[in-house]
């Protein structure tokens, strides 16, 4: 039991890492653009939304070998520890 809880871990905090830059690069080109927005009055829906997916495709295809290496080291761990799970 106590491996599958440290393995539910590790797998979450895996997550949270991943899935890190993309997020942050969104909020910080959203807060950009919520700003510009502020101070022209620019109501736009799309002018916030194109950006972001466009930043954000931008952040994950240079990530991308990176988190694609976090996801297979994981694995790799995942079944180096597999004989032990099924031993308890």
């Amino acid at each position: 039991m106590h491996q599958l809880t440290y393995i539910t871990q590790q797998a979450l905090m895996l997550t949270v890492i991943a899935s890190g830059p993309p997020v942050v690069m969104s909020l910080i080109v959203g807060f950009a653009i919520s700003v510009f927005q502020a101070t022209t009055q620019i109501q736009e829906q799309t002018l916030s939304f194109a950006p972001k997916v466009v930043v954000v495709f931008g952040v994950l295809a240079l990530s991308g070998t990176w988190i694609g290496t976090q996801l297979l080291r994981f694995t790799f761990h995942i079944f180096d520890r597999f004989p032990a799970l099924i031993a308890q």
